[in-house]
């Protein structure tokens, strides 16, 4: 990860700098600056492949900033801080283009997992988009929506589960994390989503269980993993 370049936002002098310090150890290069003005002419000035904004920030606060960025760049992934769960808030952050929030105080190590999974996921995007999958003697079309069995039959199935799948086989081997698989389908990550998700995940189960070699594994207290 060594060419993965952070621009991160935080007024607070101790909580940028701790940031700041745990990420580079971990092998970002990491920028780190004290207010939205100074972030946004660093961002001018230099190529980032991911930025880390407190919301609440002098002369220019995360959001306005997120803004800004978006005017320039459409795709670099942005990860907000916010010291407020207010729903408002977080909302206003993904209309602003945030892929991600993290409400204070969270752990660094749950920082790390959501950098991962978003660069994880902005490698994917760059790629050619796959719509044909092979998960053992069953192939799934996400374009089709539909599951070809092994004797010949066809499979139709839903859009949300067909999105599911398709997120499940674009990370297989890998763990598809619960937070992202539900505001990528369902657009937000409440107990009632999080709760149709795991009815969708016990469907793709039966429907791939004549299928031995696949399985989809429950990863506690992260989401699910694509075994083929």
């Amino acid at each position: 990860m060594s060419d993965i370049k952070i621009l991160l936002a935080e007024d607070d002098d101790n909580l940028g700098s701790l940031l700041k310090e745990y990420l580079t150890v971990k092998g970002f290069k990491t920028q780190l600056e004290v207010d939205g003005d100074k972030a946004y002419r660093a961002f001018k000035n230099d190529r980032f492949d991911l930025c880390i904004f407190d919301i609440m920030m002098p002369k220019k606060d995360g959001i306005t900033l997120a803004k800004d960025i978006r005017i320039d760049n459409e795709n670099v992934p942005i990860i907000f801080l916010t010291a407020k769960s207010m729903k408002d808030d977080v909302l206003e952050g993904f209309k602003a283009g945030a892929d991600d929030y993290l409400t204070k105080p969270f752990s660094m190590e749950e920082l790390l997992l959501r950098i991962e999974a978003i660069l994880r996921r902005s490698n994917l995007s760059s790629k050619e988009k796959i719509t044909e999958f092979q998960l053992g003697s069953i192939k799934f079309d996400s374009n089709k929506q539909s599951l070809t069995m092994k004797d010949g039959s066809e499979v139709k199935l839903t859009t949300k589960e067909s999105e599911l799948l398709r997120m499940l086989c674009e990370n297989i081997g890998e763990v598809l994390e619960r937070n992202y698989a539900l505001k990528a389908i369902w657009q937000d990550d409440n107990y009632f989503n999080a709760r149709s998700m795991d009815v969708y995940i016990t469907k793709l189960r039966k429907h791939l269980k004549e299928e031995e070699a696949v399985q989809i594994l429950n990863i506690h207290g992260r989401g699910f993993k694509l075994l083929v």
